[in-house]
């Protein structure tokens, strides 16, 4: 009899870090304990602390380990699933509980920070079954919204249902899921799609790969329902190659599906069929754009169609066709089992349910957060989070990737929705969250994200495909001290032409990290046009290396490692010292920190 499971993480993060190893282990050391019918060993998906993996949880008790290596495994194997005693200094520990002994350790992972004011709607099998075993999701009440779907509600009721959720898009736009299913419902066509877009290109968002990763019978089901919906019987699943692990726990999701008779033919009795194939992408971004997509999976190159007509009517192969991202469909089971009024009551009036969050860049919890919408941005850096790194002040946060903008210190209470984040120039996005300290510089993070969009522009209409060149062009200049003034006006009206005159959402809303860092910190633009100065200390045409020759002790490292030979060594001897101190030749400096880095007595700085 299993008196113990020990869940181990296999998403992709826990994966570069080791986890496949670590199972081994643990399978080799259950075996070497005669544990094997005692306790069973469970690979799921992402727990969502990527930080902190690899990750490994033992039940009933909930303890969590993190960062286990593969030395750690024996000691885990004997001392807590043979002793009964938790391996307390890999136990992870990050409660709000105050206890007058200081030695207690809480291990319940839902009382940590990280997960106490979190909501998963979309990720709730995630970290919990093993997402290769259909049974396991049957368990969780899995593809039990199909069968009510099927055989409890019309086509219509679904729709209704879905609608009356409030259920917008999660891939960045924010549509109206239920309007969109009931505008494609009535058109009539001998055959029907449900594209599923889990062709996720924003740097730093890992949201669907990690739902695909974790719960792939969760899509599947949605899709049917989906389809049931509509009166689509195929469904197009297009996720990009980049992603292997997605890619194989689906397509072993959809055989078990068509074994168990959840796919296919007569799907409950119901008369209703439906049946799912994968498109690989080739990893282009603007694939992403619903038409792009759709013109990827026909075989054709990916490039976006003119709309109207939009894909309700005229998609997939010239039929009607509903397209949403991973994460959409993840919420339509739970709204169907639920209803419609569970949903609605959790976020804010406009912005309904819960969104899923790649949390990123410099903040002590990395990882994958699902929050009730309406959450402040505060609560999501301090308290989820866990603050900024090494004592740094919070600057920014980028949202929404390189369709995005920027929420600065001084906005850091505004709620996270749709409404609140437009207000101020921003967008949800698909889901990337992106923080910055004191020492990014926000020009050069706009740079960055421009650059991004124009190796990734299809090319297909001149806004979009010169527009962002010239604009790239006006940035590069600004950050290598050659601005002026009237370029930062320039700036401007180039980012408006662009996104009012470009065909599809990439040339859009490419513009927007420019006009969310020109809003919010266009004094950074000035310093680098006006005092040819990055404040931050990051555009390296405007940095300069020197030295403090009191600090100086002569110790000569920063010379050994300067890759020009441009630190030579001066007459001027520091007080209490023996040897001449250095200086570096300003003209032969190629900025590349690397005396900076070799100083230990930080007599060196930049500026």
């Amino acid at each position: 009899m299993v008196r113990s499971q020990v869940l181990i993480c296999g998403g992709t993060g826990c994966t570069s870090s080791g986890s496949p190893k670590i199972r081994a282990e643990f399978e080799t050391q259950i075996k070497n304990f005669d544990l094997e019918n005692e306790v069973k060993l469970v690979q799921t998906g992402c727990f969502g602390l990527c930080s902190l993996g690899p990750v490994v949880i033992v039940y009933p008790d909930g303890t969590f380990y993190s960062r286990v290596t593969e030395a750690d495994v024996p000691e885990i194997v004997e001392e807590h699933l043979l002793k009964g005693r938790p391996v307390e200094r890999l136990v992870y520990n990050d409660t709000d509980k105050k206890e007058e002994d200081d030695t207690h350790l809480d291990t319940a992972l839902s009382e940590t920070r990280f997960y106490k004011a979190q909501k998963r709607v979309a990720l709730r099998n995630c970290g919990v079954i093993d997402p290769e075993n259909i049974e396991e999701y049957i368990a969780m009440d899995g593809y039990a919204a199909l069968g009510k779907a099927l055989t409890e509600m019309t086509p219509e009721e679904v729709i209704q249902c879905v609608t009356d959720s409030g259920l917008r898009g999660r891939g960045g736009g924010g549509f109206p899921t239920g309007r969109k299913w009931a505008l494609c419902a009535p058109n009539k066509a001998p055959q029907k799609y449900v594209v599923c877009n889990a062709d996720e290109g924003d740097p730093g968002a890992f949201m669907d790969r990690s739902v695909l990763e974790g719960d792939p019978h969760a899509i599947i089901e949605a899709m049917a329902i989906a389809g049931y919906a509509i009166g689509a019987t195929k469904g197009y699943v297009y996720v990009r190659a980049e992603y292997p692990i997605a890619v194989k726990r689906l397509s072993i999701a959809i055989a078990q599906a068509r074994e168990y008779g959840l796919l296919g033919k007569d799907i409950f009795g119901s008369g209703f069929d439906f049946d799912l194939q994968i498109r690989l992408g080739a990893g282009a971004f603007v694939c992403g754009e619903e038409t792009a997509l759709m013109t990827s999976i026909e075989g054709n190159r990916g490039e976006p169609r003119p709309r109207p007509p939009y894909p309700a009517v005229r998609g997939l192969y010239n039929s009607p066709t509903v397209e949403n991202n991973v994460e959409t469909f993840a919420n339509i089971p739970q709204i169907i089992l639920n209803g419609a009024d569970w949903f609605a009551s959790m976020g804010t009036e406009k912005s309904k349910g819960t969104k899923v969050f790649a949390l990123g860049g410099k903040i002590n919890n990395t990882g994958l957060v699902e929050i009730p919408m309406g959450t402040t941005l505060r609560e999501i850096i301090e308290d989820i989070g866990g603050g900024i790194p090494n004592g740094k002040k919070f600057k920014a946060a980028q949202t929404g990737g390189p369709s995005g903008g920027c929420i600065p210190e001084s906005l850091i209470d505004t709620p996270v929705d749709y409404d609140n984040l437009t207000a101020i120039g921003c967008m949800m996005g698909s889901g990337g969250l992106i923080i910055m300290d004191e020492d990014s510089c926000m020009v050069d993070m706009a740079k960055f994200f421009l650059q991004f969009t124009v190796d990734e522009s299809c090319g297909k209409c001149t806004p979009c495909r010169v527009g962002m060149k010239r604009l790239m062009e006006m940035l590069e200049k600004i950050t290598s001290g050659k601005g002026t003034l009237e370029d930062l006006d320039r700036i401007e009206e180039l980012c408006h032409y662009i996104k009012e005159n470009s065909l599809c959402g990439l040339g859009q809303t490419a513009p927007n990290p420019v006009l969310a860092t020109l809003k919010f910190f266009r004094d950074e633009y000035v310093a680098h046009v006006v005092e040819k100065r990055c404040p931050a200390g990051v555009c390296k045409d405007l940095l300069s290396y020197t030295i403090d020759k009191d600090k100086c002790i002569g110790c000569g490292l920063c010379a050994k490692n300067c890759p020009v030979n441009t630190i030579t060594r001066t007459d001027y001897v520091a007080p209490g010292h023996k040897l001449g101190s250095f200086e570096i030749h300003q003209d032969k400096c190629i900025k590349c920190g690397a005396c900076m880095a070799n100083c230990k007595f930080k007599a060196i700085s930049k500026k």
